[in-house]
């Protein structure tokens, strides 16, 4: 057998099968900096609703979608820097680690500085398409203008926040996140609150936290690389074999992430069409799916590294043990969040906004969200499993599927309205789920042929 590579600092690679330990050692730091990104939207939700009912919140929501599909697009960045990080780190190959978070950088820049020249262009794109009163549209055209002015500093945290999940130093990836959304609502309470920007505020805020945090990510990676023994070489990162797999992975991921959130684009497209309060109760409940999937996100995140890590040293026992005890909690957790939204989720609501009417309408629905964890939770176990065998096409031709499913669902349920709705998104994660285990027996079985090559 192969000897038990060297793995850099902070990316402990067991040699045998995964504890339940390890797996909550990378899951939970994730977890705890992922749930508060929907606490900022919650955050922001309750701001607004403080200012002026349906209208802004619908803005914000509408909004954060825009940009979320923009940059929802490039979070193949986050994807692929983890799974390709997380295998470098399994071969015990500290220079080939440095470089991914070098190229990653690259591509964000580029990236970032493209969308910032494109923003008037792609704001007048995006609210041709949706369907807003025009008010609600007035209102978020304004947010999706400043926010985009963040788009290298957002890209540079995707490409951070990949890099130190696929070491396995997720503790510092739940700093970063804590930096960039406590800071974010901080300035929220400054910028809407007690300055009054409105919606404006909310997307200043969210301007300043991607850059603060984006500095401090910077500073912890570069000093992460001196404490591995490596550097940042130009003629590594820019090596065109090197360059042509890191693309083709991005890519591959970017339709994938194009695919999936083109869903709940279209989602909040069609809620707009029902009215302003459909949007607006829809845009609460969005908050408690959120949350779920953001928490239950710490599980995929877990099985990403494990798994790239587990292929990396060309182990399959630890691959399938990753896969084993990483899903086996992430069904624990979807089962606790479907229990606290079924009996809690009414007091969520009532916490979000003061309009009785708006609580009402969203009560009507809440049984849609709240068993969204049990729905999803094997898609997005799937999901993670595949990131970090940087599965590329294997996602991207699965999701591809599930959004023609997702569209034929949705028409063929459009006589029930907003419950049709709901049911086609439904539909869609048991699409995802189906998709991917179709192929999983073609990850497992080239995971054992790499095995049985290193012995």
């Amino acid at each position: 057998m192969t000897p038990t590579p060297h793995v850099p600092s902070g990316g402990v690679v067991p040699s045998v099968g995964i504890s339940h330990r390890r797996v909550l050692l990378i899951a939970v730091p994730i977890m705890l900096s992922n749930v508060t990104t929907p606490l900022l939207g919650l955050v922001d939700m309750a701001a607004v609703a403080r200012i002026g009912g349906a209208v802004p919140i619908g803005a914000v929501s509408l909004g954060a979608l825009v940009f979320s599909f923009v940059f929802w697009g490039f979070n193949f960045l986050r994807m692929a820097t983890t799974g390709l990080t997380a295998q470098s780190v399994g071969a015990g190959d500290s220079h080939a680690t440095a470089q991914h978070l070098g190229r990653a950088l690259l591509i964000a820049a580029i990236a970032g500085g493209v969308l910032v020249i494109a923003q008037g262009p792609i704001a007048a794109l995006a609210f041709s398409l949706l369907d807003g009163s025009p008010e609600v549209e007035s209102l978020a055209s304004g947010y999706v203008r400043i926010r985009l002015w963040s788009a290298p500093a957002t890209l540079f945290n995707y490409s951070l926040l990949g890099w130190f999940i696929g070491l396995g130093r997720t503790r510092t990836a739940l700093a970063l996140q804590l930096i960039l959304n406590v800071t974010n609502m901080v300035l929220d309470a400054v910028f809407v609150l007690l300055l009054g920007w409105g919606v404006d505020g909310v997307a200043a805020g969210s301007l300043l936290a991607e850059v603060v945090a984006a500095g401090v990510g910077l500073w912890l990676a570069l000093r992460a690389v001196r404490q591995m023994g490596g550097a940042l070489s130009w003629q590594s990162i820019s090596d065109s074999a090197s360059l042509r797999r890191t693309l083709g992975v991005n890519a591959d991921i970017m339709i994938r992430s194009l695919s999936l959130i083109s869903v709940f684009v279209w989602f909040t497209a069609q809620s707009a069409k029902h009215g302003d309060d459909i949007l607006a109760a829809n845009a609460l409940l969005m908050q408690l799916v959120s949350i779920a999937s953001y928490f239950l996100d710490g599980l995929a995140y877990a099985a990403e590294t494990l798994t790239g890590q587990a292929i990396g040293a060309r182990d399959v026992v630890r691959l399938r043990s990753a896969m084993v005890r990483s899903s086996q909690w992430a069904l624990l957790a979807a089962v606790l969040l479907t229990g606290t939204y079924v009996f809690g989720g009414d007091l969520v609501i009532a916490l979000l906004t003061p309009d009785e009417a708006l609580r009402s309408l969203a009560a009507t629905y809440l049984p849609w969200a709240a068993w969204v964890p049990l729905a999803g939770v094997t898609a997005f176990q799937l999901d993670g499993i595949f990131i970090g065998a940087t599965r590329g096409p294997a996602m991207r031709n699965a999701m591809v599927v599930s959004l023609g499913i997702f569209a034929v669902a949705w028409w063929a349920l459009r006589p029930w309205g907003n419950t049709g709705l709901w049911a086609a998104l439904y539909v869609h994660y048991a699409a995802r789920t189906t998709t991917l285990l179709v192929a999983m027996p073609a990850l497992l079985s080239d995971a054992t042929s790499r095995s049985s090559l290193s012995s």
